[in-house]
């Protein structure tokens, strides 16, 4: 039942009109997200694009909550700084831009344009695919941060289109 509310909200928001969602005239669309065991709520990625659907020239990237209500929501410094927010990200060329993740930073995303959208490429099982989403199991520790007990990749090979899952247990 989680999993088809998660991806029920998700299909209400990409056929939402993109000028709701857009930021100073740009058009966004959907990459990926971040779903964890903790509550319902989402980290949500998207490519920020031109008039003319080229990557936005200042962070193409942008990243927000999406909380169980529907209601968007920006992440807290914290979250920016240590877990969810985007530590790096470096326009590649026009259409292409390098993305490393605060909490994921030996995970390298490649954002590119495919067939007339933008995907989210990484390195899943050692093959090139289209990351969709990102899983991450934790812990509570009293006062502590959470203890991450493992992060699920999961997406479609570039080369065949099937899908493919790699689980990441820290050490």
């Amino acid at each position: 039942m989680r999993s088809f509310l998660i991806v029920l909200l998700l299909v209400i928001l990409s056929l939402l009109p993109q000028s709701i969602l857009a930021v100073s005239g740009e058009e966004v669309s959907p990459l990926f997200f971040i779903e964890r065991n903790k509550n319902r709520n989402l980290v949500q990625y998207d490519i920020r694009l031109t008039g003319n659907s080229n990557l936005a020239d200042i962070k193409p990237v942008h990243v927000y909550w999406i909380l169980e209500n529907g209601r968007r929501e920006e992440l807290n410094r914290m979250e920016r700084m240590y877990a969810y927010g985007i530590l790096h990200q470096k326009k590649l060329d026009q259409n292409k831009v390098k993305v490393i993740l605060a909490g994921l930073q030996g995970l390298e995303i490649i954002v590119e344009r495919m067939n007339d959208s933008f995907k989210a490429m990484v390195s899943i099982n050692g093959r090139e695919s289209i990351l969709e989403k990102i899983y991450i199991k934790s812990e509570e520790n009293g006062a502590r941060l959470p203890r991450i007990l493992y992060i699920d990749l999961f997406g479609w090979t570039k080369e065949t289109g099937l899908p493919i899952r790699e689980r990441i247990v820290p050490k």
